[in-house]
């Protein structure tokens, strides 16, 4: 069964920083464009990041040089360091495919969403 499990949320305070983990289970990862996402409260579901299979990297312009992206394709996973972290950040991320060219997912089939892992930024 194909499977992405997010790991990492806490809560932290203003200015604090977080590391995000997604393991990939049952598949190799390795040719795709995987991405992170987030759903805050009343909002919908956005793309914040990607990382392509070459490693090239895009960011939502809100995250832009706060967050990183990161990939090890050997250990299947993809990462999400998030720095100077503010209360608009709070959301529960997601790690998901994501499409190459169009900012979101893939036009194909990709992985059933997982339970997230939630970020709270609060003082």
């Amino acid at each position: 069964q194909v499977q992405l499990v997010e790991s990492g949320g806490a809560l932290v305070q203003p200015g604090g920083s977080l590391r995000l983990s997604c393991a990939s289970l049952g598949w190799t990862i390795d040719i795709y464009t995987m991405g992170w996402y987030r759903q805050a409260p009343g909002e919908e579901r956005e793309l914040v990041a990607r990382i392509t299979s070459r490693g090239i990297t895009d960011y939502t312009a809100s995250v832009k040089g706060r967050f990183t992206i990161s990939r090890d394709d050997a250990k299947k996973m993809v990462s999400l360091q998030m720095d100077s972290l503010t209360p608009e950040d709070t959301a529960v991320y997601y790690c998901n495919l994501a499409s190459p060219r169009n900012w979101g997912p893939p036009t194909f089939n990709y992985p059933d969403w997982n339970q997230g892992t939630q970020v709270t930024v609060s003082s």
